[in-house]
């Protein structure tokens, strides 16, 4: 490979992360995506729009992983819950709209399992890049109408069930660091205060760590499941930080990496707690912070 064929590839790498990231919820994989996108690349003839073919490559090679992933996350043990990846370093650039920031969260990564491989493909690439209906039609190789039909069949999906919540970042890292501190000492009064009356937790530990397999809703059963982890307070760092484009904690158990917790608020409350522990899914967040 050339060193400008190799210099083109390394500044859509990051770009083309972000879009196989999306579309898969899972970073390994996508590391794995833009490594054969790589090596297509390096085969193939010069491309009139290298960024445009790039872009295809990754979204069909995602489109078939999704295809074999849905089988495996149903057999998963317990909720499935995407790779949390820290945002702060851009490892998930586009991030300056909020649709583009809503694109990599949890809770919206997890609402995308819902459509169908083509429907979240085009949801992906009109709401976190801005393609157009007609560039989509082109990467996916199929009609522009068609890619229409898809998008607005994925938007109806998608604001069913999404809440879109606003507050400003600075509140969440108040909230955020007021719910450490009451979980950490076990301050039942003031995780009152801050849970909302509907809050769900939700907890992957793939089978591979302690975590309950079920959703545990309800201010009183997610208060009694918080105050499980006071027991462990003095063997528990826990620091707060970035992730998927939200206020996340970072949990050290005996000082290696044994969870991550994003909390969603709703206002002032606390609406969602997503935590993954299961070992595998936390290794490409420990190597951001290496």
């Amino acid at each position: 490979m050339t060193d400008e064929r190799l210099e083109r590839f390394e500044a859509n790498r990051r770009r083309l992360f972000s879009v196989a990231y999306r579309l898969l919820g899972e970073a390994s994989e996508a590391e794995d995506v833009v490594q054969d996108a790589y090596l297509r690349w390096e085969r193939a003839e010069w491309a009139v729009s290298p960024e445009a073919w790039l872009t295809k490559v990754v979204t069909n090679l995602c489109l078939d992983r999704l295809t074999s992933a849905r089988a495996r996350r149903e057999a998963y043990v317990g909720p499935w819950l995407p790779e949390p990846v820290a945002t702060g370093a851009g490892a998930l650039d586009p991030l300056e709209t909020v649709q583009q920031r809503e694109s990599v969260s949890l809770g919206m990564l997890v609402l995308l399992e819902r459509l169908t491989p083509p429907e979240r493909a085009v949801f992906v690439l009109r709401e976190a890049f801005g393609h157009s209906h007609r560039e989509i039609a082109d990467i996916l190789d199929v009609t522009e109408p068609h890619v229409r039909q898809l998008y607005r069949r994925s938007r109806q999906h998608v604001a069913a069930a999404h809440k879109r919540f606003t507050a400003p970042p600075e509140q969440h890292r108040q909230l955020l660091e007021r719910f450490l501190d009451a979980t950490l000492t076990g301050d039942v009064p003031a995780l009152e205060r801050l849970l909302a009356d509907d809050v769900v937790a939700w907890a992957d530990g793939g089978g591979k760590a302690p975590a309950v397999r079920h959703p545990v809703a309800g201010r009183t059963a997610v208060l009694r499941h918080l105050l499980a982890f006071t027991r462990y307070a003095p063997r528990i760092r826990m620091t707060p930080d970035v992730v998927n484009g939200a206020s996340a904690l970072l949990v050290h158990l005996d000082g290696a990496l044994s969870g991550v917790t994003v909390v969603e608020f709703d206002g002032d409350r606390i609406s969602t707690i997503h935590t993954i522990a299961n070992p595998d899914k936390l290794a490409f967040l420990a190597k951001q912070r290496m």
